[in-house]
């Protein structure tokens, strides 16, 4: 029969779907492994249908045969099989596909699950293949037909001979080159991994017979070395059925964990594990794992975040991105859905309105599994805070503070009271009634801002203070800005929101007093500080920093640490403020030195300021010139 022509549009987009469309050479196995399954479901389902009896899914099966010196690959199906017109059609247009035909004239009825979509799937045999044959006999019929190909020149249809209904496919694999290894698609051990990472979960039983070496009988016993002998048996590759499909009653943790170990490379067991099944707008599977420990590289650029995505038992993308956010990055799992659209290939997903609902969903069901662990397991969930928590804390600052309301319940930090991690919701059930701000002071370590200043006045009055430690957590609260209506208030700013009793008053009364001494000292620091005066916040110790304006003392050595930072004298810097003590013997002796010895005063202003930066973590700017003066008080 003489070779007919692909269309003008078809050659082109052969070409175009062999070099580019797909990423990876090895999806064309999953293809024409999810095409066998198609026809397998198209003649089971009309044996349903039509009341046929005496077929059954055991009956059916998908089987691969390698034959390296031939350079032969066959992927066999005892599906529905081809007639002459049907060739046509399914292979002679591409994009033409038959299961998307079968699939719209059924869609009314849910016995059946078809997988292919886009006829071109068959076609990326020819990006391993310098030749495919596809030999099929329709079922109910005794004509069988044998299609040919090179590629883009064009095919050929004839009659041929087959014993049974199906279709094999018979691929001519390409010699291997310098560039690309086309022998592994020859190779019996890597044809099993192709089929257990992208076809596992295909309904009926991937078979292939299996080269395998055992002990010859007779040897291996006492007194005769062991001899092997190799043989060949018939083997199943894949596992059929998903567990996530499975219903939770039938599983046990040791099968969750089992999965998760072997699917996601972890030698420990999941902290949660999530399993939902969710019909309705989108339907959809998903089994997620919240890891035990954070992956060696989870905070650095090299971490790839994103779930399985299966359409159907057949795996899509091994790192969906779109599926989680970067909060929830820490997730691992699958999530397998029927009602993906998929693009020309089965590695292109539009990103339209299904997509966007399984995330959504998900995003929710992640929050209230937290919660749950929160609320009824909260080791459980400290453990994983301690862990993950600066990852919800960046949700948080991120996308300037769109996700605040998603992430606010879930955040912890260590309450000064209670000496141990506590919810937003806890402090604020256990505020003072005349209490206006949830406070918060930053430092290295508990230890550290435990010891500050600052919060002397605040304990002394007993109020609760969360004690911050990561870089990120006051960015977090100034982007959250407030919490069931109670605004966040640094220790170190100026205004606490404190009633005034009479000591304020007295503060008042001699900063105006001493506003020249103050204006001394001011000039004395420069532009370092910004103002100096009096405080009613301390109470043992003579001085501290404060500040003035929205960026804190933190937040400066948090962003001139950061990579990039400016150097030298552009680094950002907060409006500092030098605070003394009224009531300590510090202050007295500096209003006694101001008229009288300037000069010492000076030597003073400056120890004070260096200590108060000591205080703060800061570094001193001269620390030559801060060891002389010390020692010349002595």
């Amino acid at each position: 029969m003489a070779k007919k022509e692909f269309k003008a549009e078809s050659k082109r987009l052969l070409d175009l779907m062999i070099n580019s469309i797909y990423t990876h050479r090895e999806i064309f196995l999953r293809e024409l492994v999810s095409n066998a399954s198609d026809a397998i479901d198209k003649l089971y389902y009309h044996a349903l249908t039509d009341g046929q009896a005496g077929m059954n899914r055991e009956d059916f099966c998908i089987r691969l045969t390698a034959d390296k010196e031939a350079r032969i690959l066959t992927i066999s199906d005892n599906g529905c099989g081809m007639n002459e017109e049907e060739l046509e059609n399914n292979l002679g247009t591409i994009a033409q596909s038959g299961s998307l035909a079968f699939k719209r004239d059924n869609e009314a009825k849910e016995e059946i699950d078809i997988i292919g979509q886009f006829g071109v799937g068959f076609y990326s045999a020819f990006m391993v293949s310098d030749h495919v044959t596809v030999l099929t006999k329709p079922y109910g019929s005794d004509e069988a037909f044998r299609w040919e190909s090179d590629g883009a020149d064009g095919y050929t249809i004839t009659p041929d001979k087959k014993e049974s209904c199906g279709t094999d496919i018979i691929l001519t694999i390409k010699p291997s080159s310098e560039e690309e290894n086309f022998d592994e698609f020859l190779d019996s051990y890597r044809l099993q991994q192709l089929v257990k990472r992208y076809s596992d979960y295909i309904r009926y039983p991937i078979r292939m017979m299996v080269e395998r070496s055992r002990v010859k009988e007779g040897t291996g016993v006492e007194g005769v070395p062991a001899e092997y002998e190799s043989y060949t048996e018939d083997q199943t590759l894949n596992s059929m059925v998903p567990i996530w499909r499975k219903n939770k009653s039938e599983l046990t943790d040791d099968d969750y964990t089992a999965f998760y170990r072997e699917k996601f490379f972890d030698y420990e067991a999941p902290a949660k594990v999530i399993h939902s099944s969710t019909e309705g707008l989108s339907t959809y599977n998903a089994l997620l794992f919240i890891p035990s420990r954070p992956p060696y590289d989870f905070y650095s650029r090299d971490y790839e975040k994103g779930l399985q995505l299966y359409a159907s038992g057949v795996l899509i993308m091994d790192k969906c991105a779109d599926l989680l956010p970067d909060y929830f990055s820490f997730v691992k799992g699958l999530v397998d859905s029927q009602d993906l659209s998929l693009n020309i290939s089965r590695e292109m997903l539009q990103h339209d309105r299904q997509l966007k609902l399984i995330a959504g969903r998900l995003e929710k069901k992640i929050k209230s599994e937290l919660l749950d662990m929160l609320k009824n397991g909260r080791e459980a969930y400290e453990a994983f805070y301690q862990n993950f928590g600066l990852q919800l804390k960046y949700g948080v600052y991120s996308d300037y503070g769109a996700h605040k309301d998603l992430l606010q319940d879930l955040l912890l930090f260590y309450s000064s009271t209670e000496q141990k991690l506590v919810t937003l919701e806890e402090y604020v059930g256990r505020m003072k009634e005349d209490q206006k701000y949830i406070y918060y002071a930053c430092g290295d370590s508990t230890a550290r801002i435990d010891r500050l200043p600052q919060t002397e006045r605040l304990k002394e009055m007993g109020y609760e203070i969360l004690y911050l430690t990561d870089d990120v957590d006051e960015f977090c609260l100034k982007m959250m800005a407030s919490f069931n209506e109670k605004e966040f208030r640094s220790v170190s700013d100026k205004d606490l929101g404190l009633e005034e009793p009479k000591e304020d008053e007295e503060v008042k009364q001699k900063n105006e007093a001493h506003k020249e001494l103050f204006r001394f000292m001011k000039d004395t620091l420069g532009d370092r500080v910004s103002d100096v005066r009096l405080s009613a916040r301390l109470k043992s110790h003579p001085i501290c920093l404060s500040t003035d304006g929205g960026l804190s003392i933190e937040m400066e050595k948090v962003l001139n640490g950061m990579p990039g930072a400016v150097p030298g004298d552009q680094k950002v810097q907060a409006q500092r403020v030098l605070e003394l003590n009224p009531s300590h013997p510090v202050f007295e002796r500096l209003a006694g030195l101001f008229g009288t010895d300037t000069e010492r005063l000076k030597t003073y202003t400056e120890l004070l300021y260096n200590q108060a930066l000591l205080i703060e973590g800061l570094p001193i700017d001269d620390p030559v010139a801060f060891s002389n003066a010390i020692c010349a008080l002595f």
